[in-house]
């Protein structure tokens, strides 16, 4: 294996650097040039930049091929575990690497200053904040233990999905996934068939629970930002209930069947009875410190920050990055260790997650750069196609399964704005768009929080979900697997009836 990609790498980086030089052939417009009402949005939301190298013109100058690494790492995901599982296990920081390098290398020579700009800005603003925040969520978890005689049932385990459910939407997607998961797995540790509860898990606790607050999940904490009310994610309610109910109402007829089919371990009256128990509820407390600074950044606007490279960084991002670490650092230092230790705590979930988003994250600028190029960018054609809220539903929802849902929601909510409301400074076109076009808006949020959970890269508690199960012993189907076995015949008939009932 490792010969092949030695064979295949210049030819690879060859293709790349020809083909963005290509993309440069014709130059990005000056930095300092107007930018698109997306533009502005999105610059707003993350700080923005006064002088420096802006790169709004980008997206309209890549082709659609230049999106290529970005499909090779979807690949690599999919395929290397299934073929190489062995060397994936020891290699993916590699190949993640090999792929960020393939499309940043040929960037930076052709683009140079707006290239170095946008690469500083995807992992100043996301990277960054985004890992520092799962990292902080995933050790205090981590320091949680349930324990006691927890036994799998279906009742059970339909329980303790809609508990996690629940939490999802105050807690966040990730911080309810980290608290619930080890938990469920300890409960059918007995059980022969268990993937389909770790598959159902994900539907639920790890993306639809997170529909009502924007502390559920990024995009719809961006739309917080972005003056949609806190409170107003609530019209989301209905949604949400319909597709919890139909789902948990279809896992629990799936699980009882496998139950069924078990070999019955001993009744509990025939082993000895352990009292549930929880140690380490103190990590609690850290985990309401997380939720505390994470709604800090949308509050709480000073005015100032640090700029790198004409990329403005916030103040109240590094603050929020700041209770986040210091919430991570004080659950190591006053969590016991065997309260770890009986979790089967691991950090290699955290890593996995980090070194492959850190690829994701390089491969994915051309492609957010393209959406937010809108009507001038080579995607125009799917754009320009959107324009009921059954398309608003559909195109979000599908593009958030492969993309980071929190861009393409603010792509199509700036979308929505321009459609209805151009040229209206923000906060008065998003009080009309709430009054007037609420529906729009409602498809957004559903289609990026709902279909995240389509794939294992929708939402980053997908795939740290996925690793722990697979440390646990549970044999996790491949990325196509989850998709053909598991989202695609549960979820997509449940999008048409939401659709219909809805949009």
């Amino acid at each position: 294996m490792g010969n092949v990609l030695k064979l295949l790498l210049p030819a690879l980086v060859l293709l790349m650097l020809l083909s963005v030089a290509a993309a440069g052939a014709t130059p990005p417009g000056d930095a300092h040039s107007e930018a698109s009402v997306e533009d502005a949005i999105h610059e707003q939301n993350h700080g923005g930049s006064e002088g420096g190298h802006g790169g709004h013109d980008l997206g309209k100058h890549l082709p659609l091929w230049t999106v290529i690494p970005f499909g090779g790492i979807l690949l690599s995901i999919a395929l290397f575990p299934l073929f190489a599982p062995h060397f994936w296990h020891s290699h993916f920081g590699k190949v993640s690497a090999v792929w960020a390098l393939l499309f940043g290398v040929p960037f930076l020579f052709v683009f140079r200053g707006d290239a170095l700009y946008e690469i500083i800005h995807i992992y100043f603003i996301d990277y960054f904040p985004f890992i520092i925040l799962l990292w902080a969520l995933f050790t205090a978890s981590g320091g949680i233990h349930v324990g006691g005689a927890l036994r799998g049932t279906p009742a059970l385990n339909t329980l303790l999905i809609l508990i996690g459910t629940v939490l999802a939407s105050w807690m966040g997607t990730t911080g309810a996934s980290m608290v619930l998961i080890r938990p469920i797995i300890r409960a059918n540790r007995d059980r022969r068939h268990r993937v389909h509860i770790i598959c159902f898990f994900i539907f639920l606790v790890s993306n639809i629970g997170g529909s009502l607050t924007p502390l559920g999940d990024p995009p719809l904490f961006l739309g917080f930002l972005h003056g949609v009310p806190f409170f107003w994610t609530f019209n989301l309610l209905p949604h949400m209930l319909l597709m919890v109910a139909l789902i948990l109402g279809l896992f629990f007829i799936v699980d009882t069947l496998y139950y069924r089919r078990e070999e019955r371990v001993p009744e509990a009256a025939d082993v000895e009875k352990e009292p549930i128990r929880v140690r380490g509820l103190h990590n609690l407390l850290f985990l309401l410190g997380i939720m505390g600074g994470v709604l800090l950044s949308g509050t709480w606007r000073p005015g100032t920050g640090v700029d790198i490279y004409g990329v403005h960084v916030p103040t109240q991002n590094i603050a929020r990055d700041s209770i986040l670490l210091l919430m991570g650092v004080l659950s190591l230092v006053v969590t016991p260790k065997a309260v770890r230790r009986s979790n089967e705590f691991s950090w290699f979930p955290i890593k996995e997650v980090g070194y492959l988003f850190a690829g994701i994250f390089m491969t994915i600028i051309p492609a957010l750069a393209i959406l937010r190029a809108g009507s001038e960018g080579s995607l125009a054609f799917l754009l320009a196609a959107v324009k009921e809220p059954v398309h608003y539903f559909w195109v979000t929802g599908g593009l958030s399964s492969f993309l980071d849902n929190a861009p393409t929601y603010l792509t199509f909510f700036n979308s929505a704005l321009g459609r209805f409301f151009a040229g209206m400074p923000e906060p008065v076109a998003v009080g009309r768009l709430i009054g007037e076009q609420a529906v729009y808006l409602k498809a957004i949020s559903a289609g990026a929080v709902f279909m995240g959970a389509n794939t294992y890269i929708g939402n980053a508690p997908n795939f740290m979900v996925r690793s722990i199960a697979e440390e646990q012993g549970i044999p996790m189907p491949s990325f196509f697997g989850y998709l053909i076995k598991y989202s695609i015949p549960v979820l997509v008939p449940l999008y048409v009836i939401v659709t219909l009932v809805f949009f």
